[in-house]
């Protein structure tokens, strides 16, 4: 089997899988709505100090609502055997991780692209901004889910999940929401490609670090 027909077939299982729990599919789009209206009612109905932060809220929200899902990305499979199942037929862990990366992205990144006008309309934002945002928001989370990607891998059999993940994702998240509030206010010039280089570099190094992550709890 070719390693695209491979990954392709990865990538349906892990997106039937997230499609059968709608309940948690739903979360990370729903707590970015809700960080967004916890930021209308905080700073007020002031529409210029809300047009000016608003951007840089909802990058904080996506950071926040990609972590909701990392406890569960490997965890499941390490428990029943099926991270032992697929090494023992011969599929590498770097793979089984680089479609999983890709579901998660898609799962991450459709649902927030979705809620991005009502998160935006929630923060006063004009129009322009929210149409220049659309295209960050797709690489950025590309970004946001490999660096989920990598704390799940390295949380598999560790205790303490969601402080961990916090400590772990976070500083590896800050070139991602950097650019991305950079382009956004205009600030540095050439922003938007730097996002997307430091999302893609995020993305080639994930899989292989998860990977690595994986064969050694398995032992």
């Amino acid at each position: 089997m070719g390693l695209a027909r491979l990954l392709l077939l990865l990538v349906r299982r892990d997106l039937a899988r997230i499609a059968a729990r709608p309940g948690e599919a739903l979360l990370p789009p729903a707590f970015f709505l809700l960080v967004a209206i916890v930021f209308a009612f905080a700073l007020g109905p002031e529409p210029g100090l809300l047009a000016r932060a608003g951007l840089a809220v909802l990058w904080v929200g996506a950071l926040l609502a990609s972590l909701l899902p990392v406890a569960g990305l490997f965890a499941a499979d390490a428990a029943d055997g099926t991270l032992d199942q697929l090494a023992v037929r011969g599929i590498a862990a770097e793979s089984v991780a680089l479609a999983r990366l890709l579901a998660q992205w898609l799962a991450l990144a459709v649902p927030l692209l979705l809620a991005l006008p009502l998160a935006g309309a929630l923060l006063a934002l004009p129009l322009e901004a929210l149409l220049a945002a659309a295209p960050r928001f797709a690489f950025g989370t590309l970004g946001l889910a490999a660096v989920a990607l990598a704390t799940a891998a390295l949380m598999v059999g560790a205790r303490g999940g969601g402080g961990l993940a916090a400590l772990l994702a976070v500083p590896l998240a800050l070139p991602v929401l950097v650019f991305a509030t950079g382009g956004a206010s205009g600030a540095a010039a050439g922003a938007d490609r730097l996002l997307a280089a430091a999302s893609l570099l995020l993305a080639a190094l994930a899989p292989l670090a998860a990977g690595a992550a994986l064969r050694l709890a398995r032992g």
